[in-house]
């Protein structure tokens, strides 16, 4: 089932039926088949601009709807994505940065033509993992959830307990459930370059996950493309989609400078790694060579000093 290019169907399926029935119906039926294929028309318009919203804490974006296909990127808890289009218990989706891909529809909530956490009325997490409990207590029950950095929630009205310690949220799924305000924040302030740096170091040693782009596991791309998003800057998805972005300017090796990225491959024509310059020689990347995660290596040391093709700096 299509969820979106009703235009195409329109042309592609429709009209040719339609010009047969224009040689044989007088001119009230005809355009009553018109207004009708008109009316089914407008109906998938509106069920293409049906958002949904993530609810679970991080789902697998896949290349095909098959959960044995490859892992091409991931989508966050309460972020709003629209549906392409459906194939049985299967929604392509299209994230913010423009990636597509196949996830399991029970991990999304329809929320209509509108979001969910809206602005104004969320907080998203800046907390590597943030617990969400049932009531405003640690101790009384288990967590309900727990969210990676940059999960998305929405106040509820009443949103603060008395300590002002708690802030209840309205989940995806409209149940409601606290989370501590020490976890969140409603603010968004674009970093400067040391500060974003001074971020990355938080996420030393979160494991390397293929496709990962959450503080439950990256792979090299999505870390340096959540560092950047950090500076209100969005860039593409995949290694050699980020080295050949028009938003960053090519820049030589000795010319370096804390936040360039850095780009490896066999080959600037084949480059299959990023990281991130820190200063003095050293970069920041999530990388499985050595130990799986996020780590720091030296450009200088094998087999990195060999491998770097490129380096670029945002503009």
């Amino acid at each position: 089932m299509v969820l979106a290019n009703c235009r195409g169907r329109w042309h592609g399926k429709f009209l040719p039926a339609a010009s047969k029935i224009a040689g044989c119906l007088p001119d009230t039926r005809y355009w009553l088949t018109m207004l009708l294929l008109s009316v089914a028309c407008a109906a998938m318009a509106q069920q293409a601009a049906a958002n949904f919203a993530v609810a679970a804490p991080v789902i697998n974006m896949y290349a095909h709807p098959d959960s044995e296909s490859e892992v091409v990127s991931q989508a966050i808890y309460g972020t709003t994505v629209p549906a392409i289009e459906r194939r049985g218990s299967w929604l392509n989706i299209r994230t913010a940065d423009g990636y597509t891909g196949w996830v399991a529809a029970s991990g999304l909530r329809a929320v209509g033509g509108g979001s969910y956490a809206p602005e104004g009325r969320s907080v998203h997490v800046t907390a590597l993992g943030a617990n969400l409990y049932r009531d405003p207590d640690v101790t009384h029950r288990a967590p309900l959830l727990q969210l990676p950095w940059e999960a998305r929630l929405e106040l509820v009205s009443s949103h603060a307990d008395d300590s002002a310690r708690w802030l209840q949220v309205r989940l995806v799924d409209g149940e409601t459930a606290w989370v501590q305000q020490g976890d969140v924040s409603a603010q968004f302030k674009p970093l400067t370059i040391p500060e974003m740096l001074k971020l990355a170091r938080r996420f030393l040693g979160i494991t390397y996950t293929w496709g990962g782009i959450s503080s439950f596991g990256f792979d090299c791309s999505g870390f340096t493309q959540m560092l950047e998003r950090q500076r209100g800057i969005v860039m593409p998805r995949d290694t050699d989609l980020q080295a050949a972005w028009s938003g960053a300017a090519p820049v030589g090796r000795k010319d370096l400078k804390p936040g360039d990225l850095l780009f490896f491959g066999s080959s600037s024509a084949r480059i299959t790694h990023t990281g991130m310059y820190l200063g003095d020689g050293e970069f920041i990347h999530d990388t499985t060579f050595g130990h799986p995660g996020v780590q720091i290596s030296r450009l200088d040391d094998t087999p990195w000093t060999k491998l770097l093709v490129a380096a670029r700096r945002i503009q």
